[in-house]
């Protein structure tokens, strides 16, 4: 099992989770500002298989370049998300602070 932590402006936030979703995927969403991007973006966590890794990315590529399709415009920044990929015992440790 594998954690896809995914940090994406708010722009393609509301894409992404409706897409996915429909897709089957389970997430937990984050609001979060400041420090990474220094403006508005939503975080997503995934827990994914490690054989489903390469069709969710996929599928959160889609997502944003299907909404850039539909409102027909480009993205203004390198990139539309940032994601790291997590082997889930070792972001255990993560979740037990405070326990």
């Amino acid at each position: 099992m594998k954690l896809l932590v995914c940090i994406i402006d708010n722009v393609y936030a509301d894409e992404v989770e409706i897409q996915l979703k429909k897709q089957g995927y389970r997430m937990t969403e984050l609001a979060s500002s400041g420090g990474f991007w220094r403006k508005g973006n939503t975080t997503f966590l995934f827990g994914v298989e490690e054989k489903d890794i390469e069709q969710l990315q996929e599928a959160l590529k889609s997502a944003c370049l299907d909404l850039e399709k539909r409102k027909q415009r480009k993205s203004k920044q390198a990139h539309r998300y940032t994601s790291f990929l997590l082997n889930v015992k070792d972001a255990a440790p993560f979740m037990t602070i405070g326990k």
